[in-house]
């Protein structure tokens, strides 16, 4: 059984920062690359920034040069560090991740997602 968490969403004005954490847990082996994606109601899931097991990372373009995706590996959790927010911006957010599980098993998980919202 693997767990994904996520906390650290809530109110900013725009402008403002918030940091998102993910923490895997469980039959863990490995955990491949990480990503955070955001939806709101009515559209497609996006993806916003991913981070691979070595820290290669990428971004969606409207959030170059304000968002930073980071992982620490030896907590099994992954962050996202998102300043100057805008009301754009505002979304739940999901991490997802690759995870080998102890019977090397490799499945892709999903956070409960966390809400983030930006006030003009």
């Amino acid at each position: 059984q693997v767990q994904l968490v996520e906390s650290g969403g809530g109110l900013v004005q725009a402008g403002g920062s918030l940091r998102l954490s993910c923490a895997a847990s469980g039959s863990i082996f490995s955990i491949n690359a990480m990503g955070w994606y955001r939806q709101n109601p009515g559209k497609q899931r996006e993806l916003v920034a991913v981070i691979t097991s070595g820290g290669s990372t990428n971004y969606t373009d409207s959030v170059k040069g304000r968002f930073t995706i980071s992982r620490d590996n030896a907590k099994n959790t992954m962050y996202l560090q998102m300043n100057s927010l805008k009301p754009e911006d505002t979304a739940v957010y999901y991490c997802n991740a690759l995870i080998i599980g102890l019977g090397y098993m490799r499945n892709h998980y999903w956070g409960q997602g966390t809400q983030v919202t930006v006030s003009s």
